[in-house]
């Protein structure tokens, strides 16, 4: 028997299609208050920093809960976990809608929300495993992390517009609609599995979380990736956070730093549709994560240094399409190596490590900023040092025995 025997059902795109959604408006109400920073502290009487803890509250969410929101993905299931993560999106959104005038209770509501997002992104690999057959998954991967994507532009276009149309109470109550439907959406259309298995006998067979837990750490090509995912993803979080103020000391203006990093979102969600694809078509991951890791060290070089408009862009789009493509590549390898470990422990450890360094990352850019220009070059130079030792990382991986399979 091989994959061309496997039965394999049409309704896998519909519950992709439904988690997609989900998970676009859980990234698009966390990241809702950084492009009207200032508007919001001025409507809330308070300062830039409160504000920008709305968004940062994500991050430290997610490293509290990330551990039994793997447990419950493994063990209750992608369905139990996503509708978990979806109610308690819904509710925090709606909350935020009914007491947009009040900091408190918003405050509240967006933890709600920070509550439900690693049991939706934990769930990605999950969901590939469950319906996709292995020449699949890394595509499903990939379409799952773009919604990620798709959600961040999303917010950082929409907020914008709808807070001048509606002011922020408008803007809240249109996201609170959204975001209850979305999770009605896949309450009433996902599903835990299909009829049958998508893959062949012994591969959709999975350990107790705490056991696969144990099994990781004890790998090194997970370690690496790991290291890889704590210096990449954190990275990734820092610089889009002072994107503006990363490039102001070259004369960069606001307008023109908000196009640089909706440029970086295009590029990693046109990274993200076309890289996993390749990947699975020639059956390899660890060619295409060097690829990845090599590839955004020019574009981040670019950020660092261009004095050009044009070239600041092209750097930007570089960065974002080779950086932000490895991400699904690099969840679905760390799935694969690690089986028969629970795919959910797995997603979540990788993410996790990203929001730890990203706080990290974050303050450690503030403090080394130079107090006379403002600039950020030597933390920039520090990152893409670091970048080059993930590069030199990656060629110790071993590729995917699963991948490689046929």
């Amino acid at each position: 028997m091989d994959e061309l025997d496997i039965k394999v059902y049409a309704y896998r795109w519909i519950v992709l299609a439904a988690f997609m959604v989900i998970t676009v408006l859980n990234q698009l109400l966390w990241i809702t208050f950084a492009p009207i920073t200032s508007d919001a502290a001025a409507f809330y009487g308070t300062s830039d920093l409160v504000i920008g803890l709305l968004s940062m509250s994500f991050m430290l969410v997610y490293i509290l809960f990330v551990l039994p929101s793997a447990w419950v993905i493994d063990t209750w299931g992608l369905y139990a976990a996503v509708s978990i993560g979806a109610v308690l999106t819904a509710l925090g959104a709606v909350g935020r809608g009914i007491f947009a005038s009040d900091l408190t209770l918003v405050f509240i509501s967006q933890i709600a929300i920070a509550l439900g997002q690693p049991f939706i992104l934990g769930s990605i690999t999950k969901l590939a495993a469950r319906w996709f057959p292995l020449s699949e998954r890394g595509n499903a991967s990939g379409l799952g992390t773009l919604a990620m994507y798709l959600g961040i532009l999303g917010g950082m276009i929409l907020t914008p517009v709808l807070t001048l149309r509606y002011e922020i109470k408008g803007m809240l109550v249109i996201y609170g609609i959204a975001a209850l439907a979305a999770a009605g959406l896949f309450l009433i259309t996902a599903r835990e599995k299909p009829p049958t298995p998508p893959c062949l006998p012994g591969h959709d067979e999975r350990t107790l979380m705490f056991e696969g837990l144990k099994s990781m750490i004890r790998q090194k090509d997970f370690i690496l990736l790991l290291i890889i995912f704590f210096i990449g993803l954190g990275m990734f979080n820092a610089v889009t956070t002072w994107i503006e103020v990363i490039v102001r000391p070259r004369g960069f203006s606001i307008s023109q730093a908000g196009v640089l990093g909706g440029l970086m979102l295009v590029g990693g969600i046109i990274g993200a549709l076309i890289m996993p694809m390749i990947s699975d078509k020639l059956r390899r991951r660890k060619p295409f994560i060097i690829l990845a890791l090599a590839g955004l060290i020019p574009g981040l070089a670019g950020v660092t240094f261009a004095t050009n408009y044009r070239l600041l862009l092209v750097s930007g789009f570089v960065f974002g399409f080779f950086l932000l493509s490895s991400g699904p590549i690099g969840f679905q390898y760390g799935a694969e190596i690690t089986h028969p470990a629970p795919e959910g422990t797995s997603n979540s450890l990788l993410l996790v490590m990203g929001q730890i360094s990203g706080i990290v990352f974050i303050f450690t850019m503030e403090l080394l900023k130079s107090p006379t220009t403002g600039s950020m070059t030597p933390s920039l130079l520090g990152l893409i040092s670091l970048m080059v030792v993930c590069l030199m990382l990656s060629f110790f991986l071993k590729e995917s025995l699963v991948s490689g399979s046929s």
